[in-house]
């Protein structure tokens, strides 16, 4: 039997949150020490990387999660992000 790290939960929660543009949810299941980064956005606040998060979801079509890790204090999230813009997906 395998048993979920801690950080599943509130890791799926807030990316799930995140891209239903809900930034009150996805902020709620981050705590103290928290950094995200991404090619485009680096942040060590819960807060920091949702800035813009409107005008990023007004040209997402989709989200691929493609691959997922869990440690007791780190999870990162792989995903390819479909976008429809002037400049391709």
């Amino acid at each position: 039997m395998t048993t979920d790290p801690p950080t599943r939960g509130a890791v799926r929660a807030s990316h799930d949150a995140w891209f239903r543009g809900d930034v009150a949810a996805a902020a709620a299941h981050v705590g103290d020490g928290f950094t995200f980064r991404s090619p485009f956005v680096a942040s060590n606040s819960p807060t920091g990387h949702l800035h813009g998060l409107d005008a990023l979801l007004g040209i997402v079509t989709g989200v691929d999660l493609i691959s997922e890790l869990y440690g007791d204090n780190e999870a990162p999230l792989i995903y390819d992000v479909h976008t429809a813009s002037p400049v391709g997906t």
